[in-house]
Order: C-alpha cells, then sequence, then structure tokens
C-alpha cells in the first residue's frame, strides 16, 4: 500500500484514520477510514477501475471530484459508483472493470 508519508519537519504530521479492511476483486486490500475508494485503489496499484462501453477503452481516476463518471465501480453489488466520491467502509466490497448496463 503506497502512502504519502511526512518527509519534512517543515510539514505538518499527516492525520488518518484507522485502518480498515475492504476487498477489491476478491483480494483483501488495507485502507484508512475517511479515504475515497479512488484514493484505496490507486494506493494498490489498481489503475484500470472500468472499460470505456463502445470501445472497451480503460477508465480511471480523471477529474476527481464527481463530474467526469470516469472511475464507475461496483460497490457491495451497486453499480456504477463513482469511487472519486464514495467513502471506503470496513468489510466493503468494490469490483472493477464491471461490464455496466446503459
Amino acid at each position: 500500500m503506497k502512502r504519502i508519508s511526512k518527509k519534512s519537519s517543515l510539514l505538518p504530521e499527516i492525520q488518518r484514520g484507522k485502518t480498515i479492511k475492504i476487498v477489491v476483486d476478491g483480494k483483501p486490500i488495507d485502507a484508512f477510514e475517511g479515504e475515497t475508494i479512488a484514493a484505496v485503489l490507486l494506493s494498490a496499484d489498481i489503475w484500470t477501475f472500468q472499460l470505456s462501453h463502445k470501445h472497451k477503452e480503460p477508465r480511471s481516476l480523471y477529474c476527481g471530484m464527481g463530474i467526469c463518471y470516469e472511475c464507475l465501480v461496483t460497490v457491495n453489488g451497486v453499480h456504477a459508483q463513482r469511487a472519486c466520491v464514495t467513502a471506503v467502509e470496513e468489510g466493503m466490497c468494490v469490483e472493477t472493470c464491471k461490464e455496466l448496463e446503459l
């Protein structure tokens, strides 16, 4: 799990929530409370969140604020959830690259 760490005494201490576990594509992954699904996926080197409907091109985090809908994932069986604005929860099940019905 890659995370920014404090590298300088000039920077403030990084505050993190407690460590929790989520499941991504069947694999357990550590996360911190308060993080978005997108942050957890990127820290776990998961860069493709979905495939485009028409051309099956990889899609990932783009705008980071819920506008573009490029980061859609399936969360606990509910399709088309925006990873960039959805906070992780203990035991959450996330699926990437799931074929979405439009």
